[in-house]
């Protein structure tokens, strides 16, 4: 994406792939250079493209763990 700095600090987990290579990927992510934030989006295998996601702190990360928790 143009203009948008990343970095991917952390890979937490592969969540599914699609049958093109694309793979929907929870990791620990810093964009433009900031405190990283986790990330849940589809990546191209050489991580250049991406698809929309969510991004959460630790603390909305916790909170949607007790919610898929009760489910």
């Amino acid at each position: 994406m143009a203009g948008i700095k990343y970095e991917i600090v952390e890979t937490i987990g592969v969540v599914s792939e699609s049958n093109k290579g694309w793979k929907k990927e929870l990791n620990l992510v810093s964009w433009n250079e900031r405190e990283p934030k986790y990330d849940l989006r589809d990546w191209s295998p050489d991580h250049e493209k991406m698809g929309k996601g969510i991004t959460l702190s630790k603390e909305e990360l916790f909170e949607l763990r007790e919610l898929l928790s009760s489910l």
